[in-house]
């Protein structure tokens, strides 16, 4: 029988290098690695940029004119009303004793004016919600590059397009707006009176109170008087009550209702006052909000409680309320910005069930105000004006939504010259070639009076112009993620290529003698690839690209002019596998099968931690049973096994925000203890147990410190009462004292070091790992995850005792060696894919056990209060992040000691690792988003990052580690023997 290498191969020729040439090809090994660390660590940052080229580009520019409406304003003046937070049931909805909370604009819906519901784009926050009200487009994805909390690029509004605007409202609004504007009269509160403590609608009654000052203080001031009496004013009141006390108070609380009918009653005052001030009936009125909120008192998401806002319009040059029998929708197949079907039926308990109502989406308000002031549109917004929301002729509608098909075509034409402008060819959007014969055919149908038709191409046109938007928008997307995808598919066969020669029998086998690498051909390729990369940049500066797409396309390039350069082995390579028989084809395409499906399922559970449980559950079952079917009962590993991967599978199934139980982690202590206390026992009494013994010492009778286990185990029951002491104090409000906390800063430097003293088996040396990091972490652990730290232990102790087995059985059932390396380890195996694969799972176990190791802020800081109790961010974070990377610590640890006792190389199998990691990476890659909340983007970011930073980040954990695992031996079978004997 013959035992395969990684492809299958077996061992036929003995070995052929002299001593000098294992050496010199050690160097040669070792120089090559570093070289290829280095790489994979630029080409991962690189790589990871590439991003927000591709997803986070701003879609704004700049240089387009304007478009008026050709017809007279329909009104000369237009209040903007924005209940923030304000959800559309809790406003159309009657209250608990049947009235309705909103009786002014339910009055309005029924005699004055229309209604309908807003439908906003996630992110559902303030910020891009207002923006999306008053200039006409949704979240710019480059404001990720400002944390979200700035429009990064300057943007068109109505407001900047008005002759005066008058705003009052919230300090996190009303400055984006108004701060630049020199034609603005605008005040806001200070940041102090938001306080979550209090009603909130206080604030509202701010906001009226100023304009009505306003208002009061023009009889007084000419000035002003006449600058009021102006047309194409704005008026925006920003109503910020509902959003803080939906925060504070949840939306189905009494204060959170009772605010909604505080901003009825302010929509009358300010529609009194106006109707006083101007007796005019020129006044259009707008009233909305900019979200929802969810049952739990946030907003973000696309949750209709979140995107599902209230929509009143009445006044000048606004149509009269319809009764649902005139209703006539077209489109009920067609889908709003936040995915919700037209001709949604309205809620009988609403009690407008007999009104028309009519739906649009957030971003088409800004051109319906625009249009009602005579204003042209926002130049850079993408809302579609909402005609059944107007009182035109038919003349001036088809005029309206022309100036409105030409502001969105004239974004499409800017973006079109800019592309060309820059690109030496470029690929035309063909449905708009023509675009001018057909505006050409709309002017002339309109002087013709046919207005149906030229509606119709209007509609049609605009259409077409927003998918040409799109289309300039993602327009460098299929070459950039070409170029990446080939980037990253690159990377992984050169690393593949590097683990074949370098780590396994192949290279012996597929080389004859005579085939020696020819290196004249291998300079060829080298300068036909340079040649090319010098090309690529060339046009790439010709039509002036960004500094990185250089990089990404030069990073590309490279990576496979380097495995070209290996054509040699490629096609010895190839020709071998020709020559293999269907079973080992078989074999070769399952392995990688069930790889990528682990590997799938790791990347399902950065959402979905509940898919570990069910790993778990199974291996739980299916290695026991392998195991069972080779090994004797008493040797009691099946059973070990069995339980270990069940109590693992139970915590993925908790939250992963940990309450506090100082308990659990006291009971944590003592599973450690005990898991200690049996390892030892074990290791004691191990004595020929064939399964057992290569993990123990070589005389566990000799150790260097025979009291080193005791002061350990000492340390982590001195560690559990001071969690104890130190919580109890910090209940009672009782300050922490100085020397808790240098006991505790003691208890956990002092535990680190001593596992450096501990005996070289790998029984005892990982023991001595577990106790040693344990008290440090049962020091910052508040609830569960103590209990998680044994568990994991006891898994990874699994796994250890696992691949033991395993080895001994293939030993019992092949009399054909391995093929050995020049340093002792054997030859990587196809099987040997268990070991990267099995440590993915663990590693991201790790990750997610306890919480989202994607975003620190799921973990609590009360954990730091042991260690320091004043605040300081960075200690603090640093002490978190140290908690965080011990369960890692502990699978490093065992991923170490396991390449050891199989006699594998730790740098092969730390290749294959990040060749698993990279396989996730490219599906991270294009799970990125740009819409969604701003949690969703953010995660999928992180997600991408996560796996990005892995090369570094485990080659770092390995550096770390090393410390404690370079010294691990274990008992050959040379050794074992001899002691039979």
């Amino acid at each position: 029988m013959r035992i395969d290498g990684i492809l299958g191969v077996g061992e036929k020729n003995g070995r052929r290098s002299t001593i000098n040439t294992a050496r010199n090809k050690q160097k040669w090994l070792s120089r090559k690695e570093k070289w290829l660390v280095v790489l994979g660590v630029i080409l991962h940052a690189v790589y990871m940029l590439s991003i927000f080229d591709i997803y986070f580009k701003t879609p704004i520019v700049h240089g387009m004119e304007p478009v008026p409406p050709r017809f007279a304003a329909p009104a000369k003046r237009l209040v903007l009303l924005v209940a923030d937070g304000l959800r559309a049931d809790k406003f159309y909805e009657p209250d608990s004793e049947g009235g309705y909370r909103a009786p002014f604009l339910r009055s309005i819906i029924r005699k004055k004016g229309r209604w309908g519901v807003s439908h906003a784009r996630p992110p559902t926050e303030s910020r891009p919600g207002h923006v999306a009200i008053i200039a006409g487009f949704y979240e710019d994805p480059s404001a990720v590059t400002k944390g979200w909390k700035a429009n990064p690029v300057e943007f068109d509004s109505v407001f900047n397009q008005s002759r005066h605007i008058f705003s009052y409202g919230s300090p996190d609004i009303v400055p984006i707006f108004c701060s630049a504007l020199p034609h603005s009269t605008w005040n806001s509160y200070p940041h102090e009176f938001e306080d979550f403590a209090t009603d909130a609608s206080f604030l509202d009654e701010w906001s009226f109170d100023q304009f009505q000052n306003l208002l009061n203080s023009s009889t007084k001031d000419p000035k002003l008087k006449q600058l009021l009496e102006q047309d194409k004013l704005v008026v925006f009141l920003h109503l910020l009550g509902c959003d803080s006390n939906g925060h504070a108070h949840k939306p189905f609380s009494s204060i959170y209702l009772n605010n909604v009918k505080v901003v009825d009653k302010i929509a009358e005052k300010v529609y009194n006052l106006m109707q006083d001030y101007y007796k005019d009936n020129q006044t259009a009125y707008i009233f909305t909000a900019d979200h929802g909120m969810s049952d739990k008192g946030s907003h973000g998401d696309g949750h209709p409680t979140n995107t599902d806002t209230p929509l009143v319009v009445w006044g000048a040059g606004v149509g009269d309320p319809l009764p649902i029998s005139r209703s006539d929708h077209h489109e009920n197949t067609a889908r709003f910005i936040d995915d919700h079907l037209h001709d949604t039926e309205t809620p009988t308990e609403w009690g407008l069930s007999g009104m028309t109502r009519f739906d649009i989406n957030q971003a088409d308000i800004a051109p319906l105000m625009s249009t009602l002031l005579g204003l042209p549109c926002p130049v850079n917004s993408v809302g579609n004006l909402p005609l059944q929301y107007m009182n035109l002729n038919k003349a001036e509608e088809v005029e309206a939504v022309l100036a409105n098909t030409k502001q969105i075509l004239n974004q499409f034409l800017q973006k079109s010259q800019l592309k060309q402008s820059t690109s030496l060819y470029i690929k035309p959007f063909k449905p708009l070639a023509s675009y001018s014969s057909l505006l050409r055919q709309i002017e002339h149908l309109i002087s013709l009076k046919e207005y149906e038709t030229a509606m119709k191409l209007s509609e049609q046109l605009r259409s077409l112009a927003l998918q040409g938007l799109h289309y300039f928008q993602t327009y460098d997307w299929l070459m950039l993620m070409t170029v990446i995808t080939l980037g990253y598919v690159g990377w992984m066969i050169y690393v593949i290529l590097h683990v074949l020669q370098s780590y396994t029998s192949l290279p012996a086998i597929i080389f004859r003698k005579e085939q020696v690498p020819n290196p004249i051909s291998t300079v060829k390729v080298h300068l036909l690839g340079g040649l090319l990369m010098g090309i690529a940049c060339t046009l790439l500066l010709v039509e002036k690209s960004p500094p990185l797409y250089h990089a990404y396309v030069v990073m590309t390039m490279f990576l496979w002019t380097q495995i070209f350069s290996e054509y040699q082995f490629l096609k010895a390579l190839c020709r071998y596998l020709c020559g293999r028989a269907n079973d080992y084809y078989l074999k070769l395409i399952a392995s990688g099968v069930f790889s990528v499906i682990i590997l799938e399922l790791l990347v399902k559970s950065f959402t979905d931690r509940k898919l570990y449980t069910w790993c778990f559950l199974t291996a739980g079952v299916a290695v026991p049973f392998y195991l069972y079917r080779s090994l004797p009962v008493r040797s009691g590993i099946p059973i070990f096994v069995w339980l270990a991967c069940w109590i693992l599978s139970i915590f993925t199934l908790m939250p992963p925000q940990i309450p506090e139980n100082t308990l659990l982690v006291v009971a944590g202590a003592v599973m450690i203890i005990t898991i200690g206390i049996v390892l030892r026992h074990v290791e004691l009494r191990a004595k020929d147990n064939r399964y057992w013994l290569s993990l123990i010492a070589q005389d566990s009778r000799k150790l260097k410190f025979p009291f080193l286990f005791h002061l350990q185990i000492l340390l982590v029951g001195v560690a559990s009462l001071m969690v104890w002491l130190s919580t109890t104090h910090r209940t009672e409000k009782r300050e922490l004292l100085v020397l808790h906390q240098l006991v505790n800063w003691f208890i956990a430097g002092f535990s680190m070091i001593l596992p450096l003293f501990s005996a070289t088996g790998l029984l005892s040396r990982l023991t001595s790992i577990f106790l040693g990091v344990a008290p440090p972490f049962l020091l910052l652990s508040i609830g569960y995850e103590a209990v998680f730290y044994g568990a994991l232990s006891l898994a990874l102790i699994a796994w250890i005792l696992a691949e033991n087995a395993y080895l001994h059985i293939n030993k019992f059932r092949s009399s054909t060696p391995v093929k050995s390396m020049e340093d002792d380890n054997r030859c990587l195996e196809l099987s040997d894919m268990r070991i990267p694969l099995t440590f993915m799972v663990f590693f991201n176990i790790a990750f997610f056990g306890t919480g989202n190791f994607a975003s620190i802020a799921s973990f609590e800081i009360s954990s730091v209060y042991r260690f320091i109790t004043i605040f300081s961010p960075f200690l603090m974070a640093a002490l978190l992040i140290f908690k965080l990377l011990i369960p890692f610590i502990l699978v490093i640890c065992a991923f170490s000691a396991i390449t050891k006792l199989v006699q594998v190389p730790l740098l092969g199998c730390y290749f294959l690792v990040i060749l698993c990691s990279d396989v996730m990476t490219i599906h991270f890659f294009f799970l990125v988003r740009n819409k969604g909340s701003w949690m969703e983007i953010g995660n999928s970011i992180s997600h991408f990052g996560i796996m990005s930073a892995q090369v570094v980040f485990v080659l770092m954990l390995f550096a770390v580690t090393s410390v404690f695992t370079k010294d691990i031996q274990v008992r050959s079978d040379q050794q074992f023997s001899r002691k039979k004997k």
